[in-house]
């Protein structure tokens, strides 16, 4: 069971205090305009309060942040869309309160093409940015029209080299793939085009229809129609196989690296780890509490001046569901996890109980053949990584069950 407070009960504000060296995200609303795929909290700029907004998360990072983070990740919205000034007010903010300048193994902001020239990377370079993500999404323009991007290809192009003769030595570019109407060869000339530009890590992700977005709403009325399930296998094994030929290894299911060149970032959230998370819609975890802020630019303001925090809801998930979601997301890794690992990132003690609760999916998954050992580990097999969301699901069934009490897990996979 999962106790949540909402904004109009007294949130609990015990245990989301970070310790030194906790990631941060900072969550930078803003964008051009509002993809058609995306459930991100994000606005378009254009006849917002971008000052006051910027301010108030100024403010939050001089109240929230934790000291000497190991990772920072600007996400958003676009942060390259804001202006040099206020990039410098909240990164030299954020330098001032958190020392990350000297602390961080890794700070990365996400970028689209049409907001980043040479001078905005040099920029994000000078203020201690290091890792810059390129949204590419797509090589065609007829893709980039029905996404709604206000880039076009050459503009992508030029925002890599830009980010390189700026001398930003880590980049990634995201990519979207399955997208109605696109041909498997078409796309894998694309994700050749790209790998000829050398990028150190690539996101290649399966187009998905979330909730709340427009492309969902144009799902449900027919005016789009996804691949069968069987291109889309077609499309995510011929990904991974140009992309491994590469050498770019598949660290997780949609990400790809070069050796040493992985997003720590985000591996910490795969490892179920505490983070901390600044600006309008930001989710934190913080030892076994998660919290997020209000989702409305006008009441984080308010929230943010008026009592110092714009917490929105906050929860303790069960044990069970700590296990689960450990579970859910540590198998998304290629190298995938041990059921100590499970044990200590869930925040359990082993002793406590007496099978591990999960022993019982764990082994129905792998006499299906959906899971594999690996030394003391389990991780996907062959099988399970095209079906990679249905496996992990098995292991939150674990948020409604009894801890110690197996028998109900033991049917089905």
């Amino acid at each position: 069971m999962t106790v949540t407070q909402r904004a109009d009960e007294t949130i609990d504000r015990t245990g989301l205090e970070p310790r030194e060296g906790t990631p941060i995200y900072l969550h930078l609303p803003f964008c051009a305009a509002k993809c058609h795929y995306c459930d991100f909290y994000s606005v378009p700029a254009e006849g917002q309060d971008v000052d006051g907004t910027l301010e108030a998360i100024v403010r939050e990072i001089q109240l929230r942040a934790p000291r000497r983070p190991r990772t920072v990740f600007l996400g958003g919205g676009t942060p390259s869309l804001l202006e040099p000034r206020w990039l410098k007010r909240l990164l030299d903010e954020l330098d001032r309160v958190t020392d990350f300048r000297s602390s961080a193994l890794e700070v990365t902001a996400e970028c689209n093409p049409e907001s980043l020239d040479r001078d905005k990377a040099a920029c994000l370079l000078d203020l201690g940015v290091r890792r810059l993500s390129i949204g590419f999404q797509s090589l065609r323009p007829e893709t980039l029209a029905l996404f709604g991007r206000v880039h076009d290809v050459q503009q992508s192009f030029a925002a890599f080299e830009a980010a390189r003769a700026a001398g930003v030595r880590d980049l990634n570019v995201d990519l979207i793939y399955a997208v109605p109407g696109q041909r498997l060869e078409d796309w894998l000339r694309d994700l050749d085009t790209v790998l000829g530009l050398g990028p150190d890590h690539v996101s290649a992700y399966n187009l998905t229809f979330e909730e709340e977005t427009l492309f969902k709403r144009w799902l449900d009325q027919g005016r789009l129609a996804p691949h069968p399930d069987e291109v889309e296998l077609e499309f995510f094994w011929a990904t991974r196989e140009r992309l491994s030929s590469s050498g770019r290894r598949p660290y997780e299911i949609s990400n790809f690296s070069l050796d040493g060149r992985h997003c720590r970032h985000n591996v910490n959230y795969w490892h179920n780890g505490e983070y901390v998370g600044i600006g309008p819609s930001a989710v934190g975890k913080q030892g076994l509490r998660r919290a997020g802020n209000v989702r409305n630019l006008g009441e984080y303001r308010r929230r943010i001046l008026e009592r110092g925090d714009a917490l929105d809801w906050s929860e303790s998930p069960s044990d069970g569901a700590r296990l689960g979601e450990t579970w859910w997301l540590g198998l998304r890794l290629t190298e995938g996890l041990s059921p100590v690992e499970a044990w200590s990132r869930a925040g359990l003690n082993p002793k406590t109980y007496g099978e591990n609760p999960s022993a019982p999916i764990v082994r129905s998954l792998a006499d299906q053949g959906w899971l594999e050992a690996n030394g003391e580990r389990w991780r996907l097999s062959q099988k399970g990584w095209p079906v990679a969301d249905a496996v992990a699901r098995e292991f939150l069934r674990l948020r409604d069950a009894p801890m110690g009490t197996t028998g109900a897990l033991t049917e089905g996979g």
